[in-house]
């Protein structure tokens, strides 16, 4: 229940809004009730000067009990004195609390616009103000005025509950707030914690809102994305892995099968001459497909090595095509190529040689008698462009976007008749980028097919400067 992220976000977020809360209400608080303080001892002060004003004016017996006799029906006392302190009238008995401040008064210090003589409201039961009347230019008496302290407390305690009323009220509402709000943060991230339990499951049919245009709405769109990635790669390596057991098994079945005829006494030394030959043909193609996965892991593992040096590139072509000239001739095909004499690039020879005669090696499987194949190498500043097309059957539109996807072929039947096992395009693009180039395919059934392979020269891969 405390590991709950919902709960840890709402204690959290409750935490900082009551301490922002109490902050601010214990400010606010102690402001009011400073102001409602001053308020009433400026009332008080203003009180008693009204009543000297009043007595300035007409000085007499009449209007001092007139205004003792006003003040006794409210909550103030009123108490005048003469120039020496002595109580002239009162509203109200005197006590020894009242007679104490008047008797500490220091009459000749009293300002003319009065003054505040006792503010301590906590502590003292009484607090007064002195007003002196002056007439003449001479002082003639004082107007104290007095409140019960228990009415400016009594005014902070209704101050007091309303506080802790609105108080209580907030921490509601903010309770109901943080719920809310940590529900409404937590809920998007529980449900793609579950999608992420799923997807560890193996459950790759996700889905999550993606409307949401903030951080959890791209964090749902990236789950969402990964799972259907999954997905793909879960389809692809079920189908590799169906791929790679159908291409081992095949050359195995012709091992066992053309095994057990050799081994038959009435098998004549001809066929065995000849079912030998097929043996060691399907010998050197299951070792060469071998050889070709363990390229291919060595890939996906980083560990394919790419050893560049130097490479005068005319040579490299022509090597190449005294290797597959037997197969041109065979083929009865039409080659031709060109290749610039001062092309020099940093590259992989052999792994180089290996993309090109994969690449030759189909064009010729699959260009009929009598049609063409070329080979042209081009050099621009800061690349070398090998183009490689064919007027062969072509790669139909739907299949293109997939031939060089592992095990891919475009022949659905698996006929074994031209040979290949589906790896050669894959690890040939692998060999490309390795080098920082590209490879680029456009082709048209029936029309052909144009390879066009794109590496950095030596100065500007060394220069960073590659397109």
């Amino acid at each position: 229940m405390l590991n709950q992220l919902s709960l840890k976000i709402g204690l959290l977020f409750f935490v900082v809004v009551i301490t922002v809360e109490i902050i601010l209400f214990s400010i606010l608080y102690t402001n009011l009730v400073n102001d409602r303080v001053d308020e009433v001892m400026g009332d008080l002060l203003a009180r008693g000067n009204t009543h000297r004003d009043v007595l300035e004016e007409n000085y007499t017996s009449s209007t001092l009990n007139h205004v003792a006799i006003m003040e006794s029906e409210s909550d103030f006392i009123v108490v005048i004195t003469d120039r020496n302190g002595e109580v002239v009238t009162s509203s109200n008995p005197m006590e020894p609390k009242m007679a104490a401040v008047i008797e500490h008064t220091d009459n000749d210090q009293v300002p003319d616009e009065g003054v505040i003589l006792e503010s301590d409201w906590a502590d003292e039961k009484y607090v007064a103000t002195d007003s002196p009347i002056i007439m003449e230019g001479t002082h003639s008496g004082h107007v104290f005025m007095f409140v019960d302290s228990n009415h400016i407390k009594e005014i902070i305690s209704s101050l007091t509950r309303q506080f802790l009323f609105i108080g209580l009220v907030t921490v509601i509402l903010t309770i109901i707030t943080v719920i809310v709000l940590s529900k409404v943060i937590t809920q998007p991230l529980v449900r793609m914690k579950k999608a992420t339990e799923a997807l560890s499951r193996g459950n790759h049919e996700v889905e999550l809102s993606t409307s949401r245009k903030d951080e959890l709405g791209e964090l749902a769109t990236a789950i969402t994305r990964l799972s259907n990635d999954l997905k793909r790669l879960k389809n692809e390596r079920n189908e590799f892995l169906s791929n790679v057991s159908h291409e081992l098994r095949t050359p195995l079945t012709y091992l066992k099968g053309y095994t057990d005829i050799i081994n038959r006494e009435t098998t004549s030394e001809e066929d065995r001459a000849r079912y030998t030959k097929i043996i060691q043909e399907e010998t050197e193609h299951l070792a060469g497909l071998i050889k070709t996965l363990f390229e291919l892991a060595k890939i996906d593992q980083n560990e394919f090595a790419i050893k560049k040096e130097k490479v005068e590139f005319d040579a490299l072509i022509q090597k190449i095509v005294e290797r597959i000239y037997p197969a041109i001739e065979e083929r009865e095909i039409e080659f031709s190529y060109s290749c610039p004499s001062n092309v020099v690039i940093s590259i992989d020879p052999e792994r180089i040689q290996q993309v090109l005669l994969n690449i030759l090696d189909n064009a010729i499987k699959y260009t009929r008698r009598g049609n063409h194949v070329r080979l042209e190498v081009v050099q621009t500043k800061h690349e070398v462009l090998t183009v490689i097309s064919d007027t062969g059957d072509g790669i139909a539109e739907e299949d293109m976007p997939y031939i060089f996807e592992r095990l891919y072929r475009a022949e659905k039947s698996r006929s074994r008749s031209k040979g290949g096992s589906g790896l050669g395009l894959t690890i040939a693009k692998e060999i490309v980028e390795l080098h920082n180039g590209r490879m680029e395919v456009e082709s048209e059934l029936g029309e052909g097919t144009v390879f066009n392979i794109s590496l950095p020269k030596e100065d500007a891969y060394e220069k960073g400067i590659v397109d």
